[in-house]
Parts: C-alpha cells; structure tokens; sequence
C-alpha cells in the first residue's frame, strides 16, 4: 500500500465544492488555447489569481458549497481509512493533503522560519465556485489564492495520459503536493512575482512554477517521515518506480510537450512553467535533497537548509 494504516485518517480533511453559482469564470487564455490545455496549465500552475486576462471578474467569492451533497450527505464519507485512500482518486487526494500538511508543519519552520498554515481543500465535481472564479472540470486543478485554497476534480486525472503522463497513485499524490507547494510559496510572499503575461524560459512564472515542482519533490522526500510531534507518517516509503512516474508526469506536462503535442512549435518564449526536463529535474532535486535552498529558483537566499 502507499497509505499506511496507522496514520489518522479521523475527521474531514477536505470539503465538496461540487455545483455553486456562476460568477467570475476561469477561462482559457495565456497562450495555450483549447480548455483542456488551460486545464493542463492550471494543472501545475495553481495560481490563477495573477493569470490577467484568464480570469473573468470575481463576483464568486465565497460562494463555495458545502461539504454535503443536495441529499445531505457527505460524498466523502467513505474516506475515512488507508484502504479508502489508496482505493478511490478522491480519497487518495484528501489523504495526500494529510500527509503534505504533516510534512510542511515539520520543515517550513525549520528550513525558512515560518509557521505553516493549512490550505483549504476542495474536491469537486463538474463545477464549483472559488475565490478566483467559477471553475469547471476542463479547468483542471488549481490553487486560488484568493482563498488560499486548491479545488481539485480528479476526472481530470484521467486526461494527463492524452499527454503521455501515466495515472498512477504517485503521479495524482505529486500534483496535490504541487498545488500545495503554490501554498506555501503564498507563505513566503513570492506567489505573486508570477506574471504569465511575461512569459520565457528565463520568467519568474517558470521560476515558480519549478519551485512549486521541486517543492512536490521535498513533500516526496520527507513523505514517511514522522510528523513533527512523532505522529506516525501516512505514505510508505517511496520506491525508485513509484518516484518515477512521477517524474514522469512532471515531464509529460512541460511546456516544450504541451506545445509540440498541441501540433504547434517549440517556442521557449512562451513557456510559463518550464520544459519537460526542468520540470522532471525540478522534482528530482526536491526529492533527493529534500532541502528549501535546493530548491531556491528565485536565488532568495532564505532558508536555513
């Protein structure tokens, strides 16, 4: 199993956000075209609040449902155990967000001096509302910052392999931790030096966005470690396979493929999140390291290890 049986698994971590009212939407642009790539964009992103043009106006704020269905009852309820997580995608990402909690509680304070805090975590179905606008499945996931928030539609797992990224437990667990690695650069106050309207190989939008991957790899890391108050870890020890296939989805969704696969050319001028080695090196080194200043693509200089 990747989930281990004695960890907590007790309470609600995340929250539905499936249906809500239609306010600003989070549409396609940035460069990328059709909505499943902007899903693929926001996918590893995780930070439409600064994408300009891609969103519409926010009237939506706060407008997020319940974690009760229409029927009144929790479509989450059956997340409540290590065999759950390691069974059903939404159970899986509930479960990832316990253990990228547990980690970050343990390093943020000691590695940059700052107190983690926990993101809102939204998992949804078709449509839901969010701090940053109105997002539907073709939006993929994402991290609002509006909201400190990631809304994740695991139907949208299914689509990474339309890119050559293979739907395995660690692949789906990586982009969580990606998402959450936005979380904590909104943390240290960088998130918002990412401007995709100045994109290029060299743009502080790739720079981010490579963080947040090497990020995922720290989370990969220190993933079966004990928790900072000896609480017992949820993942099992990661093998060199399961790593893989994360790597390899970092990879599949490069700019430098997203481009070539979209029957356009390369053009490095116009990447916002790295090309497919950058992106697989990023979670490399995160995850051999395991260290913040590996992982300083902003040359900050800020963290203790």
């Amino acid at each position: 199993m990747t989930f281990r049986s004695g960890a907590n698994y007790e309470g609600r971590r995340a929250r539905s956000g499936s249906g809500g009212r239609r306010g600003g939407t989070i549409a396609a642009g940035g460069g990328i075209g059709t909505l499943l790539l902007i899903g693929l964009f926001l996918l590893m992103g995780g930070n439409p609040g600064d994408l300009g043009g891609m969103l519409g106006a926010n009237d939506s704020q706060g407008q997020i449902e319940s974690g009760e269905s229409t029927d009144g009852t929790d479509p989450l309820a059956h997340c409540d155990s290590a065999e759950a997580a390691n069974t059903y995608d939404d159970c899986r990402v509930e479960a990832t967000a316990r253990s990228v909690d547990q980690v970050w509680t343990a390093i943020l304070p000691e590695q940059a001096g700052l107190d983690y805090t926990e993101p809102g975590l939204v998992i949804f179905q078709d449509a839901t509302n969010s701090g940053c606008g109105y997002a539907s499945a073709q939006t993929g996931p994402f991290y609002c910052p509006g909201d400190q928030s990631a809304y994740f539609d695991t139907s949208f797992f299914d689509q990474l392999t339309q890119f050559g990224a293979e739907n395995a437990p660690l692949a789906q667990e990586y982009i969580v931790a990606h998402e959450f690695g936005h979380h904590i650069q909104q943390i240290e106050g960088t998130l918002g030096l990412s401007n995709y309207n100045q994109p290029g190989e060299d743009s502080n939008a790739v720079k981010i966005e490579l963080q947040a991957d090497c990020y995922a790899g720290i989370w990969a890391h220190h993933a079966s470690e004990p928790g900072a108050n000896g609480e017992e870890p949820y993942i099992e020890k990661i093998t060199d396979e399961q790593a893989q296939s994360a790597i390899d989805t970092a990879r599949a969704v490069g700019d430098d493929n997203i481009q070539r696969r979209s029957g356009g050319q390369v053009r490095p001028d116009q990447w916002t999140h790295g090309s497919s080695e950058q992106r697989g090196n990023a979670f490399l080194t995160g995850y051999r390291e395991g260290t913040m200043s590996a992982c300083d693509y902003l040359e900050r200089g800020a963290y203790n290890s």
